[in-house]
């Protein structure tokens, strides 16, 4: 009883085919704020009010398909004083007494289900006033009891409600008897649904309705046998009859059915005729003779080709002159030509549906009545626009075709169409100048800016979304600040989606957050290179200052060196007594003086020169170590030349890796002319280290002080004794 009641503010209960069998009369009771309640196709097999005293705010109630036999008397529907859709009755239902519907004045929608009704108390389907919209369900009742069926239209008939017949059985005059009914109760709008009848029927029918109020028929999903001979109701009178509309209308015998022209009486009067899905091929011209009031033609879904469609729009006579709009859409029409032609004759046509029709290709050249404004071409499979189409139209549907390229001047259209097809851009706003509403979804649409826009003088609502849109930097930018100020996108920002790049394809732009390098790639590129390019520049200078590569070149030097025993170097693996480092300004001492004197000396010294004694062919690096390595000791000849000398620094270098790693005093310095220390470049540290922990000899200028250095130097070169 209280399961509801924590729910107080629910405004929809749903119970549709949940297998209720009992409800307890309290058990809506908290619901003060419900308005729809579905209580459909369950187990209820009896109704009370006592569910509904407190649904004051109800306006929405379904009771169909329970299997409650009886409808009444109690006043059940008294306390639904808002409501406004009811939907009651069930094959079960046998007996209806008055319920309480004569209390509900706001009641705009009633369905019934009564189908084996037994008994009805009039004034039990009647209103506090009239309803807008009646729907009945009573199936054989029409043809087994047309007096109850009668008693219930009674209720119903009013010159304000629309009335719907569904699953009607009418075979014989006997099944249309009850319509009196709805004749006398000045019924406008009566529509059939779902529902099997004769020949005799209608015809009956026609006669019953004879003189009526009746301006509507509609006829939707009926099946019909006979041949369309109604001759008996031509002496009818039906000149309120403007509107009759035709939906899925299946003829048994189709090929068997005579011409409309027997139903003359009544298409004189009509002046909106829908024919949908009826399986017309042509209207012959005798038919269409009657039809000169007729404004709205709808024959869509039929079978219409350009052999029919010729007699079927013929205007001969005077037909078709107040024909304001034609949809033969969904036929079997190839020539767009053909279909101009015969429209250039319907003066007064202004909306005019082609759509799902397969013209393909248009004539160069078209006539079409100047009163053409709306004009609809979907899904014909159009692949190039031509001059064809009318410069008058203010509404143009093209969607759904092959166009690539939309190059024609509309000069008075306002709402252009174009989804669907394969255009890569908008189109140009100055063959639009009145365009007030673009529809160009499901394209190939890249991007569209500011100047794309900006042609168009007066348009207002763009739909663009689904399309193949490039995510650029601008595009984006664009789209998220700035297309609102040009137009208003009525499809909603999140249609608008990347398909590239790669990286964001499926997110929706408004999302999207590209990086400056992103946007700005070519500047950034361009910075970053030169970036790299000073920074590589700053290395390579550091590198030069710092002299870098000669401490590589040192490093790799002295990892050789570690790998070979660092002492007991046997003596035949001394080759030369000295290895003579000199700059080549001082060659000419060296190799004039210095070498003559040593290897004339007894007993002679061996020297190693670069010029004479490096291996030809080999790297000049390799040359230094090994012929070092081969000495027992290094003669440098110091000058101003020597410590400008690249290969002077870097044999001096390894020397010191040599001294240090030994722990011997192979270095041996002669300083050839006076070289003040804080001239030595800094890159030359070993040889201020050595000259500051040795002592070196200074070539004397004084000729009889050279015999001295001479004898100095020979000892100093002396090898030890093992």
């Amino acid at each position: 009883m209280n399961d509801l009641s924590p729910y107080s503010e629910l405004k929809t209960l749903n119970f549709h085919k949940n297998k209720l069998k009992f409800i307890h009369k309290e058990a809506f009771k908290s619901q003060h704020k419900l308005e729809v309640l579905d209580l459909s196709f369950n187990n209820l097999k009896n109704l009370s009010s006592s569910w509904f005293h407190q649904l004051k705010s109800l306006q929405q109630l379904n009771l169909v398909g329970n299997p409650y036999t009886t409808l009444g008397p109690a006043p059940i529907f008294q306390p639904l004083l808002n409501l406004r859709t009811l939907r009651f009755g069930s094959p079960s239902l046998r007996e209806v007494y008055k319920n309480g519907l004569d209390s509900l004045a706001y009641l705009d929608e009633m369905t019934f289900v009564g189908s084996n009704l037994r008994s009805y108390e009039n004034g039990s389907l009647k209103a506090a006033r009239p309803i807008g919209l009646v729907s009945l369900s009573l199936q054989s009742l029409f043809q087994n009891d047309p007096e109850l069926v009668s008693k219930v239209l009674q209720d119903v008939s009013h010159p304000e409600t629309l009335l719907t017949i569904k699953n009607a059985e009418l075979r014989t005059n006997t099944s249309t008897e009850a319509f009196k009914a709805t004749r006398e109760g000045g019924t406008k709008s009566l529509s059939f649904q779902n529902s099997y009848t004769t020949d005799e029927a209608l015809t009956s029918f026609l006669m019953v309705m004879d003189g009526s109020s009746l301006s509507y028929i509609g006829l939707e999903d009926i099946h019909l046998i006979g041949q369309g001979r109604w001759q008996e109701a031509s002496y009818t009178h039906y000149e309120n009859l403007h509107t009759a509309y035709i939906h899925n209308l299946d003829i048994q015998g189709f090929f068997e059915f005579s011409s409309m022209i027997q139903l003359g009486f009544l298409l004189v009067h009509l002046h909106r005729v829908s024919v949908i899905n009826g399986t017309v091929f042509v209207i012959p011209p005798l038919t269409t003779i009657l039809l000169k009031k007729l404004e709205y033609l709808d024959l869509s879904q039929n079978l219409l080709s350009d052999l029919t469609i010729e007699p079927t729009l013929s205007t001969s006579f005077g037909a078709y002159q107040n024909l304001i709009t034609l949809n033969v859409s969904q036929n079997v029409l190839k020539s767009l030509g053909l279909i101009s032609r015969l429209a250039t004759n319907l003066k007064s046509l202004t909306y005019l549906d082609l759509s799902h029709n397969s013209f393909v290709s248009m004539p160069e050249k078209c006539s079409w009545p100047a009163s053409l404004r709306f004009l609809n071409l979907s899904s014909t499979k159009i692949r190039k626009m031509t001059p064809c189409l009318p410069s008058s139209l203010t509404a143009l549907d093209l969607s759904e075709n092959d166009l690539t390229v939309f190059n024609q001047r509309f000069p008075q259209l306002i709402t252009l169409t174009l989804t669907g097809n394969r255009f890569m851009t908008l189109p140009h706003g100055e063959l639009l100048p009145r365009l007030q509403t673009l529809l160009i979804q499901r394209n190939a649409l890249r991007m569209f800016n500011r100047s794309d826009l900006k042609r168009f003088k007066t348009l207002q609502y763009l739909e663009a979304g689904d399309n193949n849109f490039v995510c650029s930097c601008e595009f984006v930018s664009f789209f998220k600040q700035d297309v609102d100020l040009f137009i208003t996108l009525r499809d909603g920002r999140r249609n608008y989606v990347c398909n590239t790049p790669f990286i964001l394809r499926g997110d929706a732009i408004v999302s999207v957050r590209l990086s400056v390098f992103e946007c700005y790639m070519i500047p950034a590129v361009s910075v970053l290179c030169s970036v790299i390019i000073i920074v590589l520049g700053l290395i390579v200078v550091t590198c030069h200052k710092l002299h870098v590569i000669w401490y590589l070149q040192m490093t790799k030097a002295w990892i050789q060196a570690k790998r070979k025993p660092a002492v007991g170097r046997l003596a035949e693996e001394l080759r030369y007594d000295a290895f003579v480092s000199y700059s080549q300004h001082d060659a000419e001492w060296v190799e004039e003086i210095l070498v003559p004197e040593l290897e004339s000396a007894q007993p002679p010294f061996a020297l190693c020169l670069h010029k004479r004694d490096f291996q030809p062919g080999r790297w000049i690096v390799d040359n230094i170590i090994d012929s070092i390595e081969k000495s027992h000791r290094t003669l440098f000849v110091l000058s101003e030349h020597f410590v400008t000398s690249e290969w002077c620094r870097y044999e001096l270098d390894f020397s010191h890796f040599r001294i240090v790693d030994e722990h011997n005093d192979s270095a041996v310095l002669v300083l050839l002319e006076p070289i003040k220390k804080e001239t030595i470049p800094k890159r030359f540290c070993k040889l201020r280290k050595i000259m500051n922990s040795r002592t070196y000899l200074e070539w004397p200028e004084e000729e009889e002080k050279r015999s001295e250095f001479w004898s100095n130097l020979r000892a100093v070169l002396q090898r030890d004794e093992c």
